[in-house]
């Protein structure tokens, strides 16, 4: 279980170039340049509320929509979650959290099992935060389960104030993932399955 949690990954496509270093047993330190202010915002929020260090650029055809770097950006960082955990003996596997931002109360609950799937509870919330759709962020969480490998849970209780509704999720999912990463001291390095795989 010892040794430092971390995973460099880069992506090339015709749509988004991608680099991002992650440190999973971090500090919440980060540098976020997706070349979209909004989303920049959230990636430093989930950053700081999972306590992971993130260093993250990446550059994408903005001029003609935000969802290919969006999506991208949750491939990538699921991806780096994925490698930086490596066979996942001794962590907890499972991660909860419930967080209020205002009027809005938003939960997380998720199961780092390599078995990909999303279920997204939130009404459709019309509106934008500058020019951010905030219709986006389920592409995120869909492509950051994808790529990690996890159950995702996510559901909006009430609230809708779009900025707030983001945010929410955002922090809900980051404390919920801090939890599951987390190293469990009395797993003595096990693997978190009676089946003696994750899959």
């Amino acid at each position: 279980m010892d040794g430092e949690r971390t995973a460099e990954v880069t992506r090339k496509t015709r749509e988004t170039e991608i680099a991002l270093r992650l440190v999973v047993d971090g500090r919440g330190e980060s540098t976020v340049d997706s070349g979209i202010p909004f989303f920049d915002h959230m990636l430093t929020l989930f950053s700081k509320h999972g306590l992971f260090d993130l260093d993250l650029r990446a550059k994408g055809d903005i001029e003609v929509d935000y969802h290919h770097t969006v999506e991208d950006v949750g491939l990538v960082l699921g991806e780096a979650f994925r490698r930086a955990l490596g066979d996942k003996k001794g962590i907890r596997r499972y991660g909860f959290f419930v967080l209020p931002m205002d009027e809005c109360l938003a939960r997380v609950a998720l199961d780092l099992s390599n078995r990909p799937f999303l279920v997204y509870r939130v009404p459709s919330v019309p509106g934008y935060v500058r020019d951010f759709n905030v219709a986006l962020v389920r592409e995120f969480f869909q492509a950051f389960a994808n790529s990690l490998g996890a159950n995702v849970h996510a559901e909006l209780e009430y609230g809708d104030e779009p900025h707030h509704v983001a945010e929410a999720l955002f922090k809900a999912l980051a404390r919920a993932m801090s939890q599951a990463c987390e190293r469990d001291p009395r797993s003595a390095g096990t693997l978190p399955s009676t089946k003696g795989i994750l899959t």
